[in-house]
């Protein structure tokens, strides 16, 4: 599948903003199924200072300065993705996950060792007894990695609601827990602190999704959104393996990758500081919008 995908993000301050300083994880990464053959990121007032770097997590980053007295802030990203079909395996194939937990704690350097620095807490995905006791039931003695994780993944999307007015891009997860509802992010995370809490590496993936409109209807402009999801390791022999708990299934080709980290706060689509104004209105809007092979 090839997709135009455009990200604009604009802020509107309240208050003239004399100095600020932003990140912006925005551009598609390379994966064996997918790449960007362009990405574009246009600032509006343009930058004193721009650079792009790879960050800690391998994921493209780029940083940028504006200075002088503005009362708005513009940021567009447009990338052309191409996303080929994943190689998934059977999920009987894959290890048993008790397996897999030892393996990342291993004190030799090994890619299941490295893998095992997505095990531990972080700022936004707590771990404690009460996920892991969650995914008790689907984590049984013996139980394949993948076909373990599906099970749990399919819990999450059946006992919690899909619900944009029931958190925020702060709610943490214990929250989420009680309320029993949250958005793609909160589900991420859920599952992240489930998977660490029985001592699993798992990684939040931040990126998008393309949606389709009601039969009869046309896609409108702006509608689509940024989406979240996550993977888990499963030994060397597969690597690491998606899985979208907001939708109960395994990532494929609708799925654009942007980056991935601990969770949402390593990888926020645009972030920053300000020095002035009192307040400010955000306004996001995200097309995914597939292309035909001669396009």
């Amino acid at each position: 599948m090839r997709y135009l995908v455009t990200h604009r993000t604009r802020y509107a301050y309240t208050g003239p903003v004399t100095v600020s300083h932003h990140l912006a994880h925005l551009a598609p990464r390379a994966l064996p199924s997918q790449r960007s053959p362009w990405h574009e990121l246009t600032i509006s007032p343009t930058p004193m200072t721009r650079h792009s770097h790879e960050d800690a997590f391998g994921n493209i980053a780029t940083y940028f300065e504006i200075e002088g007295e503005h009362t708005s802030l513009e940021v567009v990203a447009k990338s052309l993705v191409e996303v080929a079909p994943m190689l998934i395996p059977l999920a009987a194939d894959t290890p048993p996950w008790e397996t897999i937990r030892k393996a990342c704690q291993d004190q030799s350097l090994t890619p299941s060792a490295a893998a095992g620095e997505f095990r531990f807490p972080s700022a936004m995905v707590p771990v404690s007894s009460i996920y892991a006791d969650y995914a008790a039931d689907d984590f049984s003695p013996g139980r394949p990695i993948l076909e373990a994780a599906q099970s749990l993944m399919a819990r999450i999307f059946h006992d919690f609601r899909f619900d944009s007015r029931a958190t925020d891009i702060a709610t943490p997860v214990a929250v989420v827990m009680e309320r029993r509802a949250g958005v793609c992010q909160d589900f991420a995370h859920l599952m992240l602190a489930c998977l660490r809490s029985l001592g699993l590496p798992a990684r939040y993936v931040s990126g998008y999704l393309e949606t389709l409109p009601p039969d009869g209807l046309e896609r409108l402009i702006g509608a689509d959104a940024s989406h979240a999801w996550l993977s888990i390791y499963a030994g060397e022999s597969h690597g690491w393996i998606d899985l979208d708990p907001t939708n109960n299934l395994l990532p494929g080709e609708r799925h654009i990758t942007i980056g991935w980290g601990r969770d949402f706060s390593d990888v926020s689509p645009l972030r920053g500081v300000t020095l002035g104004s009192g307040g400010q209105e955000l306004s996001i809007a995200v097309d995914v919008v597939p292309l035909t092979s001669g396009s």
